[in-house]
């Protein structure tokens, strides 16, 4: 059975081949510590966490490198800090911000059920990677130094006689495409408009560190640079997948490719670029002038992390993804049913039909699927089929409690007291037995009223019995 991965570079989805099957190796753009992260992160976080389960489940666990940068120096985190902290130094002030956010950040997307990615590298620890792909780049005729700045040519890039792809070849997009497109900064420096910036020189209190090329003020890296130094230091100069959201691939994206392989020399930075696509809620784009934002912290206020994951699964990653109420609601009722069946199995192996759909450029939407007709299988037959789906469940980061605890973890969100629940089940059962049908349904209304449903059946010896979730 192939992994099969879709490109952004050739718009193709084509069989993937990893460099070293027994490291394989991949990155993914993380956040920048300056707030809490937006849902529409956690989308990403959730996607790239699925294919590091995938990989591993194919290569094993010692075998794949998962590479998720943060960037801690940055214009926005300088803001927030100067405005959080007025009266501390602004160094002092950036690491409180930084390492604040850092760690919320961590919280929820391992509330999300993403695994700690191998290695979580930041920019501030890599400044002499940064350096060096920068006198590289100069050397070979690629960027050049002007009025304490360092900037790269794409010109120059698709002007070289080489291996390289050409600029732009990442978002499909000609220089003069990009010029109209109004992204680019205008300065009187640039020998071009689409010269974008690797270094720059520092304002007074700002982080800083010995410049690059010649430059004898102090300065500090753009935002590009940053995630080429840190892929080459954990990964090597080429490797195998480079992923984020759809809206990184220009400009970042489009410039990391460019100075990674300009600086090497290589026809590749990646061999695999994967992108996932935007999320709206209900139907609207995100945006905070409208109020129509939220974050991954305020999601989890109101749900259960698993809950977000399965809502952001049941679409194919590259699709648009439409966040709604109702699909969190009917998300929720799914992991209760789940978790119900499944989540004190001795887990087995996962469905092969499971493991093929993923195979399929992480089809999660036909994972689904094949997920409801192992549920059917699970709840009519015997150990063996609850193993496999609940071992289809935790590839795909699902069951991180056992049964008991997600119901105590629904009551406490709900405010229900399960004792006092069980005591008007048990009162409920004594008037059953004495035929009082009044009281009974007196009890169930008054159940019903609480938030609380209630199933009566049989056991498997025939006696009655009652069971209770939370409506």
């Amino acid at each position: 059975m192939q992994l099969r991965l879709y490109d952004t570079l050739t718009k193709e989805k084509r069989p993937f081949t990893p460099l070293d099957s027994d490291n394989v190796r991949m990155y993914a753009c993380g956040p920048t510590v300056y707030d809490f992260a937006h849902i529409g992160n956690g989308r990403a976080a959730i996607v790239f966490d699925v294919l590091f389960r995938v990989l591993r489940h194919r290569y094993g666990a010692d075998h794949v490198t998962y590479v998720r940068n943060i960037t801690d120096v940055d214009d926005k985190i300088n803001v927030r800090a100067a405005r959080d902290y007025p009266g501390v130094p602004l160094n002092d002030a950036i690491r409180k911000v930084t390492e604040t956010t850092y760690q919320q950040y961590q919280d929820d997307v391992t509330a999300l059920g993403c695994l700690a990615p191998t290695v979580q590298p930041r920019a501030t620890e890599h400044i002499p990677e940064m350096r060096a792909i920068i006198e590289r780049l100069v050397a070979g005729g690629f960027a050049y130094a002007a009025e304490d700045h360092v900037l790269f040519s794409p010109q120059a890039m698709n002007a070289a006689n080489s291996v390289m792809p050409r600029y732009g070849a990442l978002s499909r997009r000609s220089l003069d495409e990009m010029i109209a497109g109004a992204r680019v900064d205008v300065a009187p420096y640039k020998r071009d408009n689409t010269d974008f910036v690797l270094w720059k020189p520092s304002k007074p209190g700002e982080p800083s560190w010995p410049s690059p090329a010649g430059i004898t003020v102090e300065g500090r890296p753009g935002w590009h640079i940053e995630c080429s130094a840190m892929a080459w230091k954990h990964l090597g100069e080429k490797f195998d997948i480079h992923g984020g959201g759809i809206d990184l691939v220009f400009p970042h994206h489009e410039n990391e490719l460019a100075q990674t392989c300009c600086a090497f020399h290589s026809d590749r930075m990646a061999n695999v670029w994967m992108h996932n696509g935007f999320l709206q809620l209900e139907s609207e784009k995100m945006s905070k002038s409208t109020g129509n934002f939220f974050t991954i912290r305020e999601m989890l206020a109101d749900w259960p992390g698993e809950v977000l994951r399965l809502s952001m699964l049941k679409t194919h990653y590259r699709s648009p993804l439409d966040w709604t109420t109702k699909g969190a609601e009917e998300s929720a009722r799914t992991l209760d049913d789940w978790y119900a069946i499944a989540a004190d199995a001795d887990a087995g192996e996962p469905s092969p039909a499971l493991t093929e759909a993923l195979y399929d450029d992480l089809n999660t939407a036909q994972a689904m699927a094949v997920l409801h007709g192992l549920r059917n299988a699970a709840a009519s037959g015997g150990e063996r089929e609850r193993g496999e789906f609940a071992a289809s469940l935790r590839l795909l980061g699902f069951l991180s409690v056992s049964a008991a605890d997600w119901k105590g973890r629904k009551q406490q969100a709900s405010g229900i007291d399960a004792g006092q629940v069980d005591r008007l089940l048990a009162d409920r059962a004594a008037a059953r037995a004495r035929k009082d049908f009044k009281e009974s349904d007196r009890i169930r209304d008054e159940l019903a009223a609480m938030g609380v449903v209630i199933k009566d059946g049989k056991d498997a010896e025939g006696k009655p019995v009652t069971t209770w979730e939370i409506a």
